[in-house]
């Protein structure tokens, strides 16, 4: 009985302490993200979170001490008692008596295990951080799949929306795992869907017509703090929404391959094809594969990022625009020449471009244009297995 009201305020005092780490680790963020626009902030809030942690640390660990001590006091007590009730037969009767015994010890054995096994979870539980656990909803079935949304945290340690495009073949194959393509938003506070709606129905036309294989779509909300967030990727990547807690949370909620460049890639258009291409020139050793379509590139900035990225990969780029879009193919041509002449792993890079769609109407072609980029991505990533 003592033992069982022991472990009521050792889970409640584990709990308490999560909910202080965790609002001890956001404030951290907070003070990490003024510090980094010179701003000052208020380090009570942190402090005061982390050592409530600290003692509800403590007082697990004493709670922890206590149910130990008497969980194996019970055991003792239950013993003697048990030798002190147990009959005595002879010997004809020993087989069964040994056989009664031997049914009532294992009871008495595993609670301890039982309780101490749930006693470390508990401790472990406040001295790890705490992890990022997100619920994906249903929110449509655009292109014959299955769109979901769900809150998950930036690199700025604030809640973002995230939505995922799960492929017709993700539910008719239910023991398959699917490489991924991380797709931008060019404004603030909006994930690529809504600037490019149709991009579900013309990768569900292509994957119907067989021209490319199934992958999950991931679209997360753009950062903010400016009105045109792609504009400064180039010159600092990792303000790119595909950061390490948007792959861990995917891969975690969903069947997809291993995050890495056999089964990663990244997808931008319009005003979010300079993210995609800083994310796939800043980090190949991450996304195996990136397409751009329709973009306006800043060659320079651009050519540097790939100059930076880590050496032993090289960059694999897709640079669609119409046939029609004059401005977007002289932007494509000469980031890939400056590529070409660029330092380091940015001359590497193998930048192709695609300059023959040709439609009646610029939706059209841009339908046209994000089939063409969901092919040459499923082709450079791995297939679903």
């Amino acid at each position: 009985m003592v033992r069982s009201l022991l472990v009521i305020p050792l889970l409640a005092a584990a709990l308490g302490g999560i909910w202080l780490a965790r609002g001890a680790l956001q404030r951290w963020r907070d003070l990490r993200a003024a510090e980094t626009y010179e701003l000052a902030g208020d380090r009570w809030p942190m402090l005061l979170r982390a050592g409530g942690a600290m003692v509800c640390g403590v007082f697990v660990t004493g709670l922890t001490v206590l149910t130990a001590l008497g969980a194996f006091g019970g055991i003792g007590r239950g013993d003697r008692a048990q030798d002190r009730a147990e009959p005595v037969v002879d010997s004809a009767d020993t087989g069964a008596g040994t056989a009664v015994r031997q049914q009532a010890a294992p009871p008495a054995a595993t609670e301890p295990a039982a309780a101490g096994a749930a006693v470390g979870a508990a401790t472990a539980a406040v001295t790890t951080a705490p992890a990022v656990v997100s619920r994906f909803d249903s929110v449509g079935h655009p292109g014959g799949g299955e769109l979901l949304q769900s809150a998950v945290l930036g690199p700025d340690g604030h809640p973002r929306n995230v939505r995922v495009w799960l492929p017709p073949q993700y539910a008719k194959e239910p023991n398959a795992r699917f490489p991924v393509v991380v797709m931008h938003a060019a404004a603030p506070h909006k994930t690529a869907d809504a600037e490019v709606p149709d991009v579900f129905e013309g990768i569900g036309s292509a994957l119907q017509t067989g021209k490319t294989r199934p992958f999950i779509l991931v679209a997360p909300e753009a950062p903010n703090g400016t009105a045109h967030p792609c504009e400064l990727v180039a010159a600092a990547p990792a303000a790119v929404a595909d950061d390490t807690t948007l792959r861990t949370t995917v891969a975690a909620s969903f069947r997809t391959l291993p995050p890495g460049p056999a089964s990663w890639g990244t997808l931008g258009v319009d005003g979010g094809a300079p993210c995609a291409a800083a994310a796939g020139l800043a980090r190949p050793d991450l996304y195996g594969a990136a397409a751009a379509v329709s973009g306006r590139y800043d060659a320079a900035a651009l050519t540097q990022t790939g100059a930076e990225a880590p050496t032993g990969s090289a960059a694999k780029l897709l640079l669609a625009a119409a046939k029609a879009d004059s401005a977007g193919l002289d932007a494509a041509r000469k980031l890939q020449a400056a590529l070409k002449a660029g330092p380091g792993p940015a001359a590497k890079a193998d930048v192709r471009i695609s300059d023959n769609v040709q439609d009646f109407t610029p939706d059209r072609e841009r339908l046209r244009l994000v089939r063409q980029a969901a092919q040459f991505l499923a082709e450079a990533l791995a297939k679903a297995s």
